[in-house]
């Protein structure tokens, strides 16, 4: 059943798009980039906040200057007896920060690896209360130039789809982003998808939708089309690691599935049970992770298998 604010928003675009539907779709977008409130909710969300803030103390702060505001990049650096040192990006995903990737984090960094973990604009210690697609490009882009390459990067969520689109140079005012190998945890692989159950959920029209869509393309430069992590895999054809749980119930299966046969360098982890938000701290997905994106092999291409 609706909740009393997400009635009164479709009532609000149901008049609103009478009047007109053009305002309607504009309207609708900045809504759908509006950041929520970075204040952890509930006592358990609260406590997994401390723990993460607590971890971060032994990180070095880093604020990457934007077109507009700053990103903020948390170091962890390198264990100094480790040998060969990979350099990895970690970013979070829509509503997150980097307080809530620090078991993924400092699971990685046990490996020996150099670790960044990025707040995207609207999130954590960053600025702004707005993001899209393009500003968290903006942002991942910026870590690499002043971290120097990263040997690899793992997105959750929404993080996952801007580490695709960075990596994909789909906003061309922008550089390319060029990590070795990408993890992907939760994430989708559409925001045509997206965009379309957004619309759905504020009860969105016809016009509205195509308003929304014009209006994105206008901001970010790309058409909604465009923002497919699908076709960013098939152009880059590098490593990349796909992780979901079928349970997931906030971005859907379907969005993994989509990369299956995509090509040989594109392996699959079904880390069932997990659902979206606690996948990121399951043990097995973090070993998993880490082996991928740090070892010289990683897991072989034949590998497709389920944590359970």
């Amino acid at each position: 059943m609706p909740s009393f604010p997400l009635k009164v928003t479709r009532l609000a675009f149901a008049q609103l798009e009478k009047l007109s539907p053009t305002m309607a779709g504009r309207i609708a977008f900045e809504l759908f980039c509006r950041t929520p409130s970075r204040r952890p909710k509930g006592t358990k969300a609260k406590q997994v906040f401390l723990n993460g803030r607590n971890r971060l103390r032994q990180a070095s702060t880093v604020r990457l200057a934007l077109t507009r505001g700053m990103a903020a990049a948390h170091h962890l650096p390198a264990d100094l007896r480790a040998g060969e040192k990979k350099r990895i990006l970690v970013v979070h995903g829509w509503g997150s920060r980097a307080e809530y990737l620090t078991d993924l984090a400092l699971g990685i960094r046990q490996t020996g690896a150099e670790v960044v973990v990025l707040d995207l604009p609207g999130h954590g210690a960053s600025s702004g209360r707005r993001l899209d697609l393009k500003i968290a490009a903006e942002a991942i882009i910026a870590a690499e130039r002043h971290f120097g390459r990263f040997d690899g990067v793992v997105g959750h969520s929404f993080g996952g789809a801007a580490v695709m689109m960075a990596a994909g140079r789909v906003f061309p005012d922008l550089r390319q982003f060029q990590p070795g190998r990408i993890a992907l945890i939760g994430s989708p692989s559409s925001m045509g998808e997206v965009f379309q159950g957004f619309a759905a959920m504020v009860g969105l029209g016809h016009g509205s939708i195509g308003a929304m869509r014009g209006r994105a393309m206008e901001l970010v430069g790309a058409r909604v089309e465009d923002l497919d992590g699908v076709g960013v895999a098939r152009r880059i054809d590098r490593p990349l690691l796909v992780v979901h749980a079928e349970d997931d119930k906030e971005v859907n299966v379907g969005h993994a599935q989509r990369y299956i046969g995509v090509s040989p360098h594109v392996r699959h982890l079904w880390a069932n049970g997990h659902g979206h938000r606690r996948i990121v701290s399951a043990p097995e997905v973090i070993q998993a992770v880490a082996s991928f994106l740090t070892e010289a092999d990683g897991l072989s291409r034949s590998d497709v298998r389920a944590v359970s």
